[in-house]
């Protein structure tokens, strides 16, 4: 890993909202257990802004806000919620055994009230085509 990467100078990358779910993933990070991510298009238009692109680099919060490690995107595609693969999910290193698991998991969280809280009134929800941003990575620095 290089060890000239500065953790201040990057961009903040959030998982979940702080707390137990954000904890695990960052957990699962750190193990390297987690080499994968998804997140919904629609997040990123609602904020303004780009979707993630291969190189971005950018420094992970635990749930108090310290910068754990840094992450490299390896690669970025996006697919409809349905078409999730098996090793994408796998790959979240969350403990999905199917994609099923994942999909339940998935819809779970972005159907919570939290997080359409978070989206505000014009949030579409999630079917099945519904666009996902998948995000390998690999860790390349720690603090």
């Amino acid at each position: 890993m290089p060890e000239n990467i500065s953790l201040e100078s990057l961009e903040e990358g959030h998982y979940s909202f702080p707390g137990p779910l954000r904890d695990k993933l960052v957990a699962a990070i750190l193990s390297g257990e987690k080499t994968g991510t998804s997140s919904l298009v629609q997040q990123y238009e609602m904020d303004g802004d780009p979707l993630p692109a291969v190189g971005d680099r950018e420094a992970i919060l635990d749930s108090d806000g310290n910068r754990v490690c840094a992450t490299e995107n390896t690669e970025v595609t996006v697919v409809p919620f349905g078409d999730i693969t098996l090793q994408q999910a796998l790959d979240e290193g969350e403990g999905f055994e199917s994609i099923s698991d994942w999909q339940t998991a998935h819809r779970q969280f972005w159907e919570s009230e939290q997080f359409r809280a978070s989206m505000g009134e014009d949030y579409r929800g999630i079917t099945a085509d519904t666009p996902v941003v998948y995000v390998r990575f690999k860790v390349i620095a720690r603090a």
